[in-house]
C-alpha cells in the first residue's frame, strides 16, 4: 500500500456543512466511495472524480478492491454524518487503521439542535441527553425505549423501526407525562420536514406520512431523527448566565471584576 484511506464525515447532508478540512481532502481525492443519496447531493464536489457506491460490494470484495486502488494513491469514503453513531464503516476503519484518517463531520444531533434552536442538556430541565435506536434495544438484557425515556432526559432516537403510535406509547410510559417531541425528516436534505408537537398530539399531526419507511419495501433506515424532552419547549431566562458570570467567568483573568 502506498496511499491512505480518508473517511470524510459528510454531516447531515448539506454540502455547505462539510468541514473545510473535509472539503480540501475531498477535492484532492480522485476516487471516492459515496453512499446514496450523497452521490447526488455532493455532485458538484465530485465532478471529474471516479465515484463508486460502497454498498454495491460485499465486504471482502470491497477490501480487495481498495487494497488494489491504494497502490495508486489515496482514496476517500464520504460518510453520512460521521463515525460516531451506528456507522457501518467501522469494520473498514479497523481493517485499514494503519493507513486511515478520519475527518469528523457535523453530526445529525448537532444539526438537529441547531435547527430546533435548543440545547439538549439544559440545567434544571434535562440533565442528560441519550442517543439510542429501538433497533439495538430490548434484546440481551438491553434497556428499552421506555427504560431510557425518563424525566430529566432528552432522548434522541435514530433509525426508529416502531410504528409511531407504539413509539409514543413507550415514551409516555417512560416519561410518565405528556412531553414535547419533534420529528426531523431528511434534515438538511431536499424534502426536509419537521413536525413538532407533544406525545399527546404527534400521532395525529403526522397522520399517514411514513417518516420511518415502515410501509414500503425499502428496508433502508429512514433519514429521520426523533427528539423528545422538556427542553424542547422550555424558555430560559438570564439567571444561569448571571450565576456563571458571578461564580466562574469573572475570575478567569485571576482578578475579580
Amino acid at each position: 500500500m502506498t496511499g491512505r484511506v480518508h473517511f470524510i464525515g459528510a454531516g447531515p447532508g448539506a454540502p455547505d456543512l462539510l468541514t473545510l478540512r473535509g472539503c480540501r481532502v475531498l477535492k484532492e481525492s480522485q476516487l471516492v466511495y459515496v453512499a446514496e443519496p450523497y452521490d447526488q447531493i455532493f455532485a458538484e464536489l465530485l465532478v471529474g472524480k471516479e465515484v463508486r457506491i460502497p454498498f454495491d460490494y460485499y465486504f471482502d470484495e470491497l477490501i480487495s478492491q481498495v487494497d488494489e486502488q491504494l497502490k495508486s494513491g489515496n482514496i476517500a469514503f464520504l460518510i453520512p454524518g460521521d463515525l460516531t453513531f451506528y456507522s457501518p464503516f467501522q469494520a473498514l476503519l479497523d481493517h485499514f487503521s494503519a493507513v486511515a484518517e478520519v475527518i469528523p463531520g457535523v453530526g445529525t444531533a448537532n444539526a438537529a439542535s441547531a435547527r430546533l434552536k435548543k440545547t439538549f442538556d439544559l440545567p434544571g430541565v434535562c440533565n442528560r441527553a441519550i442517543i439510542a435506536s429501538p433497533r439495538t434495544l430490548g434484546d440481551d438484557n438491553a434497556p428499552t425505549i421506555s427504560d431510557l425515556a425518563a424525566p430529566g432526559v432528552a432522548l434522541l432516537i435514530y433509525m426508529n423501526n416502531l410504528p409511531l403510535d407504539q413509539l409514543v406509547a413507550d415514551l409516555r410510559t417512560g416519561y410518565g407525562e405528556d412531553v414535547p417531541i419533534a420529528i426531523l425528516h431528511r434534515l438538511c436534505l431536499s424534502g426536509e420536514e419537521i413536525v413538532s408537537g407533544s406525545l399527546d398530539t404527534i400521532v395525529a399531526q403526522v397522520g399517514d406520512r411514513d417518516f420511518f419507511n415502515l410501509k414500503t419495501a425499502d428496508k433502508r433506515p429512514a433519514l429521520t431523527l426523533v427528539v423528545v424532552g422538556k427542553t424542547l419547549d422550555t424558555s430560559v431566562d438570564g439567571s444561569w448566565w448571571d450565576y456563571r458570570r458571578d461564580h466562574i467567568w469573572k475570575f478567569r483573568s485571576g482578578v475579580e471584576k
